[in-house]
């Protein structure tokens, strides 16, 4: 009976530990800062006034996935597709990301006992003078276990860090997606604003050149003086000195492209010979409310796990304040002989458990406490100033492209009016009734109204990009969910 009662005594012992080390570690993680996301305040709509191609209702989901097609342009498609297989920037972020989710399975790690096997044979002599020369062998094998238990939450709290590190990976991914795709079709804009700023160059150029003989012709017959002709000659060359600025911006335009798309410069250089106008589009883009910026735009989802991986980093340094339990543990064979290694005899086991607690370090623990709640400080910041940047971003493209419409529509009425005065001061300095100056200006004035006209159509649709990528939009086509993020 008494045997039975000290059995008894011994298996309630071990629950009751057992349920005093559960209880332990649920009441000291208690101790350990919690996450708690931002309370972010939004204005309820958006300042910019009059916006003429934009309204504020729930912007749509598929459009601005795909926003590039709103543009109807099947080269910057291909151009699209190609950046997104071919980038740099987006390989080296889903390297990053890979990295990321193995630092999580090195976190994870540490909540698990470690075990090593060896194996050992010694063969050793002693001294004569001490041990009589007497020759002896050691056969040993084993399996050391250690675990550390945690107790107050440390281990969680990295592991619960590389959670929120690897999800802010996947938003870095998707943010870079999202530059890319601006910067790829922003790049292509440029490509063909300088295609088309240069065929109106040359187009002027060439009309230049016949008014120029035309001048000539007038002076050899005495009809027009040397003046005329000079004026015609530096009208002419200012022109022809314009075109080499040009086809130099297209030649950097044309290589930015080709890095941007993962290739060598020149790559693109064939398929972008066909001239095409710059893409222009009417559809109307619904903004949504400011609210949806906190669901849609990667760098603020970024903003926000950097925030919650360095509260978790708090975590981590609090829990070194408190005890730490390290349980130990050898299990194996030990023998003299090696045929007996594997006999019962030869077992041999070992338990142990070791329990430190931090008396005196210097103030290092609390310093360290100190810096990883400086850095979530930090951390906080910069999600507030990504929300704010994000708000910035898209009140000025609207307010961008609202007026650059406005200044289009102006332009495209001064392009036909000059080029009218061409053609009626032509007409009039052919039949002598007015000297060549009138000529000359509205020569002058059709260049520039051209010129700034096919920068506008860029610029206007330029900022329409900027708006998409101010929205966020890009991103779902690609890595819209977990599974496309692993690839």
């Amino acid at each position: 009976m008494m045997r039975w009662m000290k059995k008894g005594f011994h298996y309630r012992t071990r629950y009751v530990a057992v349920m005093c080390i559960g209880l332990m570690i649920t009441g000291c993680t208690a101790l350990l800062p919690k996450y708690v996301k931002p309370d972010t305040r939004l204005p309820e709509q958006w300042y910019a006034a009059e916006k003429i191609s934009v309204d504020t209702k729930t912007a749509e989901t598929s459009t601005l996935a795909e926003w590039w097609t709103t543009l109807q342009d099947e080269h910057l498609t291909r151009l699209i597709q190609r950046a997104i297989a071919g980038n740099m920037d987006l390989r080296l972020a889903r390297s990053r990301l890979r990295q990321a989710r193995a630092s999580r399975a090195v976190a994870r790690a540490d909540l698990f006992p470690t075990i090593d096997a060896t194996g050992n044979a010694t063969r050793s002599r002693t001294s004569e003078n001490i041990g009589g020369g007497t020759t002896s062998n050691l056969y040993a094998l084993e399996l050391d276990a250690s675990w550390e238990l945690d107790l107050f939450g440390g281990v969680r709290k990295s592991v619960e860090a590389a959670e929120a590190d690897i999800a802010a990976s996947v938003e870095s991914l998707r943010d870079t997606l999202v530059s890319l795709l601006s910067e790829t079709a922003l790049t292509y804009i440029d490509v063909r604003a300088y295609q088309q700023r240069l065929k109106t160059a040359e187009a002027n150029l060439i009309a230049q050149e016949e008014t120029y003989q035309l001048v000539v012709w007038r002076n050899q017959a005495g009809l027009s003086d040397a003046l005329a002709v000079e004026q015609a000659k530096y009208n002419l060359e200012s022109t022809r000195s314009q075109i080499p600025t040009l086809k130099t911006g297209l030649e950097q335009s044309l290589n930015t492209l080709a890095v941007l798309t993962g290739d060598q410069p020149g790559a693109w250089d064939e398929e972008m010979k066909q001239e095409a106008g710059v893409p222009e589009t009417s559809v109307r883009i619904a903004l949504g409310i400011p609210a949806d910026l906190l669901r849609r735009r990667p760098d603020i989802r970024k903003a926000e796990r950097d925030l919650a991986a360095q509260t978790a980093r708090v975590g981590v340094a609090t829990a070194d304040l408190y005890p730490k339990l390290t349980l130990s543990g050898t299990i194996g064979l030990e023998s003299l002989a090696r045929g007996d290694l594997f006999e019962a005899a030869s077992r041999m086991f070992s338990l142990g458990g070791v329990l430190t607690t931090p008396v005196f370090h210097g103030g290092a623990i609390r310093q360290n406490i100190e810096i990883q709640s400086a850095l979530q400080e930090q951390a906080l910041l910069s999600y507030e100033a990504a929300v704010l940047t994000a708000l910035k971003e898209i009140e000025n493209a609207v307010t961008a492209l609202t007026q650059e419409e406005l200044k289009r529509e102006a332009l495209q009425a001064a392009a036909a009016s000059a080029k009218k005065a061409v053609e009626l001061s032509q007409s009039k300095y052919a039949a002598g009734l007015s000297d060549f100056s009138a000529v000359l200006d509205a020569q002058r004035s059709l260049l520039t109204y051209e010129d700034e006209l096919v920068q506008s159509r860029a610029t206007a649709t330029g900022n329409l990009i900027r708006l998409y990528k101010a929205l966020g939009g890009g991103w779902e086509s690609v890595y819209g969910d977990a599974q496309q993020t692993k690839k």
